[in-house]
């Protein structure tokens, strides 16, 4: 009886260890903060030093307080040679609607986007919004289930939220293609995208978001007008 006991208690600890590592809080204050969106591929030989740019926030103390990083793999260097696993034909999408918006007639990679502007002053410092002031987003991450608070400092809802699971410290070797032969790093690698509207609940909008994290190492967050796609606050951290 005392073996079954001592089991039984394990594995409720061990559930509970399991639940403990994928909750997580995380929220902005008041300030807007940056989502910097890159849109790469494995495929692309002029993507690494654009990734490995990126990769640098990971030791940033302006990582998730000033900016949220994302790196979108996209699908259309796949039939040349190397088929990335983390391409997504949806982020593909996400970036031919961002270059409509801007009347461009293509897309390319490495390609940055910015707060929804294309930004290609990559490499250097990125631009501050200490005026910049949107309101308090507030993620929590249960499991599966994302629970979302938006207080915005003016109203001009309604409002939308996109969801993020990241991937971090991802090595890949390239067999064929432009990169063949490299062992390729990544971080901040977008595994999904999950997008919720948010309902006013006085003067906070909320939403319970079903997100699969349990591949996922981070999570990025992002509130938007509804039915667009430029970010009016951000938030996001490590779920382990």
């Amino acid at each position: 009886m005392k073996t079954l006991v001592f089991i039984a208690v394990s594995i409720l600890g061990f559930g509970m260890n399991l639940l403990a590592e994928n909750s997580a809080r995380f929220e902005s204050g008041p300030t807007q903060v940056n989502l910097l969106e890159l849109y790469t591929s494995e495929g692309c030989s002029s993507c690494p030093p654009a990734e490995a740019w990126l990769g640098e926030f990971s030791e940033s103390v302006d990582l998730w307080r000033a900016v949220v990083p994302v790196s979108f793999h996209v699908d259309y260097w796949d039939n040349l040679g190397w088929k990335d696993i983390f391409a997504s034909r949806e982020f593909t999408l996400r970036q031919e609607l961002y270059a409509t918006r801007w009347g461009s007639q293509s897309v390319y990679t490495p390609g940055f986007v910015l707060n929804g502007a294309e930004w290609r002053g990559w490499g250097g410092a990125i631009p501050r919004s200490e005026h910049q002031q949107t309101g308090k987003l507030v993620v929590e991450a249960t499991g599966g289930e994302i629970k979302v608070n938006y207080s915005p400092l003016h109203f001009n809802g309604p409002y939308a939220v996109e969801i993020v699971p990241l991937k971090m410290n991802v090595t890949s070797h390239v067999a064929r293609g432009e990169n063949a032969g490299r062992t390729l790093k990544h971080q901040f690698i977008a595994l999904n995208l999950v997008r919720g509207n948010l309902t006013q609940s006085g003067d906070i909008f909320r939403a319970d978001i079903a997100c699969p994290i349990d591949k996922a190492d981070a999570l990025a967050a992002w509130v938007t007008l509804a039915g667009s796609s430029v970010p009016i606050q951000a938030t996001g951290g490590y779920l382990r």
